[in-house]
This record gives C-alpha cells, structure tokens and sequence, in this order.
C-alpha cells in the first residue's frame, strides 16, 4: 500500500534527541508525538509541523516522504 511515511524518528536519531525532548520543546504531549512518529495520525497542523522543523532545523519533507508500493 502506498502511502505518507513519517520519517521523524529517523532525524530524531540524526539530532540526537529523545522523543520526550521534541515534544516538550514544541509544547505538545510525548502520547501524541508518538502517534505522529508512527504515522497513525490523520493530519497535522502546519503549526506543528513548523514547529518541529525549527527544533530540528529541517524541512518538511525530511519529515515526510510518499512511497509506492
């Protein structure tokens, strides 16, 4: 199935920086911050978006990647 994958934990790994310090850095729970990394989410706010590319100095689609099957 082709789709959206979420490559966060990858750039995490990149930074050296724990889920826990993402999250709270970007004033949102480790719960869903985790649901954002595993993709199980329907959509994310540009808001947020932003504000993980500015603690991670990247771009979005480092963050975000479309894969075929």
């Amino acid at each position: 199935m082709s789709g959206i994958v979420v490559r966060l934990d990858v750039i995490l790994a990149h930074r050296k920086m724990k889920s826990r310090e993402l999250a709270a850095r970007i004033g949102i729970s480790e719960q869903n911050l985790s649901l954002l990394k595993s993709g199980k989410v329907k959509g994310v706010r540009f808001e947020t978006l932003a504000a993980i590319c500015r603690e991670l100095d990247c771009q979005p689609g480092d963050l975000l990647t479309y894969e075929t099957d």
